[in-house]
């Protein structure tokens, strides 16, 4: 039964393991969930776990994930009250949020017109600097022409940083050093933006020294409450997607969180938000900047649910509900130390996919463990998505205990069939910059991770230890994975 006040049916635009997540959050509330899958995902774990699963299309996402009118068209025939867009796909689209309402249904995010004031570089910079919001120095225009770009450069300096201004995931993102390779740059830049977002526009803005990435989770409803629920560092990066995020960062003090929080909090009343959010910031020697607004959830938000307790999509529901935020401000509070693995389907040496079936799975367990997935042994992962297996995240007292506990879960953690980011991760919370806290978003380069890793598996190979510990994870997760496949078909029924 429906708990009194909340929507009945909810509608989650995703798949994978955040489908999962939310319909979870759902079924606790007693809410209804309804399923939407393509082709490739006939078979999938938050197909089964749904209440309802309707098939709209084709693998590719064109075909499926990303066809508006079929979404909506399956959330009324199925009566769904609410759709969860999850992240990606459509999640930050307006035009989607705005068919969602004119049907008469929630979106559970914010209105379409945050999303497009936050959906432009230059547009939401423009926004925050109006607000009192730090931001980077740089233009507050699209740039086209290669001398205007050399007297801005050189105005503000080198470094500088090219973005797409409708770009996101740091694609279309250069670094320059000097002026002799800046409209090479420039030139470069404009054609990935137009090939991949079909806008070409390209602003410029300083680039930061040792910068660090930190992001407030934001809470907004709609009745005039926005709060944060503190930060997240998530510098560790490749190709400028995260790789490993923790809560609370440490470079932050309380009196830098209570600045950082304050500005997060400006940013989301400047764009009347709702819903979840996260306002990312660049941070450098003592000062920190706007980079961008997420209009949604992120993946890393379980790591902050581990250290408050507040769980966010509890109050997504809630805001869609109608109802007030579940926390004030001085009811955020901070317990011990999380840190998160995104564990993909990727070749280490490349950072390129490596879609493929799962021949043997146990997942970690013990104290402080916990795991977001959306697979299962003999599941096959479709070349057509994006390839995170799991979220492995860990819990401690303090940060060292939280390092140790997720290098330990990650270490029973057995995905045989597909290549992983295990040892990676490993290798990343080994290194004795990540233990003292010495963290850049440029950190996998600077400390030749992806080499450190390439040592790690030729001795993991010549060591006779490596099989033995490999038979003795095997006969851990034994148990693990009959529990996992229980409840793979316990779901199907």
């Amino acid at each position: 039964m429906t708990e009194e006040g909340f929507i009945n049916k909810v509608l989650v635009a995703n798949r994978g393991e955040i489908a999962i997540r939310v319909m979870r959050g759902c079924r606790e509330f007693g809410i209804s969930t309804v399923a939407v899958y393509s082709d490739a995902d006939r078979n999938a774990l938050f197909k089964r776990y749904a209440d309802e699963a309707y098939n709209i299309g084709k693998p590719p996402a064109t075909m499926s994930y990303l066809n508006i009118d079929r979404i909506v068209g399956v959330a009324v025939k199925a009566g769904a009250e609410a759709i969860h867009p999850g992240y990606g796909f459509l999640a930050e689209n307006a035009e989607f949020a705005r068919k969602i309402e004119k049907a008469g249904i929630v979106f559970m995010g914010p209105p379409p017109q945050a999303i497009e004031a936050m959906g432009s570089k230059i547009d939401s910079k423009k926004t925050m600097k109006a607000a009192g919001v730090p931001v980077i120095p740089g233009v507050e225009k699209g740039i086209t022409d290669p001398e205007e770009a050399k007297d801005i450069a050189a105005q503000i300096g080198y470094p500088v940083m090219l973005k797409a201004s409708a770009g996101g995931g740091g694609i279309g993102m250069t670094v320059v050093h000097d002026e002799a390779h800046l409209a090479k740059a420039l030139d470069s830049t404009q054609r990935i933006a137009k090939a991949t977002f079909g806008d070409g526009t390209v602003f410029l803005e300083k680039y930061l020294d040792e910068p660090r990435h930190i992001e407030f989770q934001i809470l907004s409803d709609t009745h005039g409450h926005d709060i944060h629920v503190r930060e997240r560092e998530c510098s560790i990066q490749r190709r400028h997607q995260k790789v490993v995020e923790e809560t609370p960062s440490p470079v932050i003090t309380e009196e830098l969180r209570e600045r950082m929080g304050k500005a997060a909090v400006m940013a989301a009343k400047a764009v009347d938000y709702r819903s979840a959010g996260t306002v990312e910031f660049m941070y450098s020697k003592g000062d920190f900047y706007f980079l961008e607004m997420n209009t949604r959830l992120q993946v890393e938000h379980p790591i902050t649910e581990m250290i408050t307790n507040v769980d966010l999509v509890k109050e997504q529901l809630r805001v869609a509900s109608g109802m007030e935020l579940g926390y004030t401000q001085d009811e955020i509070k901070g317990n011990g130390w999380a840190i998160e693995a995104r564990i993909n389907a990727e070749d280490t040496m490349t950072f390129l996919p490596a879609p493929g079936k799962i021949t043997r799975y146990a997942e970690p367990g013990g104290p402080g463990v916990r795991i977001d997935s959306g697979v299962y042994m003999g599941y096959e992962i479709p070349p057509f998505y994006d390839s995170l297996i799991a979220k492995l995240i860990a819990w401690g007292r303090d940060r060292k205990e939280a390092i140790a506990r997720l290098d330990r879960a990650l270490f029973e953690y057995e995905i045989r069939g597909v290549k992983t980011n295990i040892l990676l991760h490993r290798v990343i919370l080994r290194e004795p910059a990540f233990i003292e806290g010495r963290l850049t978003t440029h950190f996998i380069q600077d400390y030749d991770i992806q080499k450190k890793v390439a040592e790690a598996m030729k001795e993991e190979k010549a060591n006779s230890l490596g099989r033995a510990r490999a038979a003795a994870i095997a006969a851990v997760g034994v148990y693990v994975n009959a529990a996992a496949q229980a409840r793979a078909q316990n779901m199907k029924g």
